[in-house]
């Protein structure tokens, strides 16, 4: 038996990234991974950074996602793709004040992540990506038509899939395959304010995913991103509060 802990889009959220942290230490898990996103949109880029960079130097397996391709370079196209002329101003100046809070040697961590990562157990293979195999920005979305998730999951051959991305927490097996979508360990979108994430039980040739949700301060966090005081904060606040996007 393994057991992989799998966590992402911290989004800046040192608060509840701690308390994801502790639950999956309590875990007792054999691999723990992070799958990106990282400092985008939260109050303490620098400090969630910080926190992921001692979970990789205690043996965790980090990758990077879309937003941190924003953070870290201003490649608007790269990182949303869905906005052909370019993100909205409040976007440039999260992933611009992010920048600043990181300085040039947390950058260059940012910089080095792989976009993905493979775990096997014995016969298992388990990958670690952002949105979907192969891709940072084309996610595996609950109401996406079939035959698209279906494309998208055909390009690898791993049985387990764990992505983030949506922010929505989410296991689906389709056919042979599971998709184990951790949620968010900072900013949810499911109308549930806490941390989510992912734990994976593989037992010889079967699988078993379960999502953890877990409490923090939720308002100390909303409060501190209000105060920042940079252009849609008090919509990323009212999401942090809420659980729900607002726009």
């Amino acid at each position: 038996m393994a057991r992989i802990a799998v966590l992402s889009d911290v989004h800046g959220n040192r608060l509840a990234l701690e308390a994801v942290r502790e639950s999956v230490r309590l875990s007792a898990a054999d691999v723990v991974a992070v799958a990106g996103d990282l400092a985008f949109n939260g109050p303490d880029p620098a400090g969630a950074v910080d926190l992921v960079r001692e979970m990789e130097a205690a043996g965790a397996l980090v990758i990077a996602g879309n937003t941190d391709v924003a953070v870290a370079d201003f490649d608007w196209a790269a990182a949303f793709p869905w906005f052909p002329d370019g993100p909205p101003d409040h976007f440039r100046a999260a992933a611009e004040w992010a920048h600043d809070q990181l300085g040039p040697e947390r950058l260059d961590w940012l910089r080095r992540l792989p976009s993905e990562r493979r775990i096997r157990v014995d016969d298992t293979l388990i990958l670690v990506c952002h949105a979907s195999p192969g891709s940072q920005t084309a996610g595996l979305d609950v109401d996406l038509d079939a035959t698209a998730t279906l494309e998208r999951i055909s390009r690898t051959d791993a049985r387990v899939i764990c992505c983030g991305h949506t922010h929505v927490p989410e296991i689906r097996e389709m056919g042979w395959r599971v998709i184990v979508n951790d949620g968010s360990a900072g900013y949810a979108f499911d109308g549930d304010p806490r941390a989510s994430w992912a734990m994976i039980d593989v037992v010889g040739t079967d699988v078993f995913p379960e999502i953890k949700r877990v409490e923090y301060d939720v308002l100390a966090a909303a409060d501190a991103v209000a105060e920042r005081g940079l252009a849609g904060d008090v919509y990323r606040a009212a999401t942090i509060r809420t659980g729900k996007m607002v726009r």
